[in-house]
């Protein structure tokens, strides 16, 4: 699919890695949909769990026994949020590794022809095949093959190689490099998504434990590995980050506990309704007899 992207897109290996990544996303949106969800059903069973608790605290085993059988009347999974959440995170690892691996998974270069450039380069990084690709565009003659390979798929945005890794410097305005921009573009998506994304958890659900920190922490260390990994997987992140962040403001839009909570007990309201007029229309029908 990367590889058909790249064609469509004029080989643009930016532009293909940003449409597969909106693509990944929507893929993933029905998992994305069911642990917002089962999130909802967690907050609607709460009170009855702080009962539970109330009621057991002191033996959990008991206490144990009891939430499992209120999960069950409840037709509630307790895994229900974490099984596609560990798969969605599996998946989106197995995407990382595809682009950091333009060589096999892109242009096809055999895995042996890989491995002996890695080694007559004496690379020990981990996106051993971006390096190579970044020193044979450099210096062609170290492999021309891969070079006229190279020459099918575009590594730049907007000038920059996505290849190159922009290795951070303190003096900033006589080293600065615009490769720069990307591990700070990187930054600046997530901190972005993690301030959208805490402002709806607080309006959403007010009570929930405070994530703050920890969405403002990630950011942070995106930053510092940005500056460590070659550009074209922050560029990644970044991409990963304003869709994937887009997309679940949406849900939680659209899927916030308490519209849906509302939902849940307008549809019970209903459905007792509709027991009790058919309860009536009986016993109205059982009397004329």
């Amino acid at each position: 699919m990367l590889n058909f992207l790249a064609d469509i897109f004029g080989n643009s290996f930016a532009a293909a890695v940003f449409v597969f990544t909106i693509l990944i996303n929507l893929v993933m949106l029905p998992l994305s949909i069911k642990s917002q969800k089962s999130a909802v059903d967690q907050l609607r069973i709460k009170p009855k769990l702080d009962l539970l608790k109330e009621k057991y605290g002191d033996d959990k085993q008991k206490y144990s026994i009891e939430m499992q059988n209120l999960y069950r009347e409840e037709n509630i999974s307790m895994s229900g949020g974490c099984l596609p959440m560990l798969f969605r995170l599996v998946f989106m690892m197995s995407i990382y590794y595809l682009i950091s691996s333009p060589l096999t998974y892109l242009l096809n270069v055999p895995s042996a022809d890989v491995t002996a450039l890695s080694e007559s380069l004496k690379l020990t990084g981990g996106y051993k095949e971006l390096d190579i690709i970044g020193k044979i565009m450099a210096n062609p003659s170290l492999s021309p093959e891969i070079a006229s390979k190279l020459g099918s798929i575009d590594f730049s945005l907007f000038g920059l190689n996505l290849t190159k890794i922009p290795n951070f410097s303190i003096d900033v305005v006589k080293n600065w490099d615009p490769i720069w921009l990307i591990p700070f573009a990187s930054f600046a998506s997530q901190m972005l998504t993690s301030f959208i994304s805490v402002r709806i958890q607080k309006r959403n659900n007010p009570d929930a434990p405070s994530m703050t920190g920890m969405l403002l922490f990630m950011p942070i260390i995106s930053l510092i590995i940005g500056f460590t990994v070659p550009a074209g997987v922050a560029f990644y992140w970044a991409c990963s980050s304003i869709i994937s962040g887009g997309i679940q403001s949406a849900i939680q839009s659209f899927y916030g506990p308490h519209k849906m909570l509302a939902n849940q007990r307008a549809k019970s309201i209903v459905e007792l309704s509709n027991k009790e007029n058919k309860y009536l229309k009986e016993r109205v029908v059982t009397e004329e007899k």
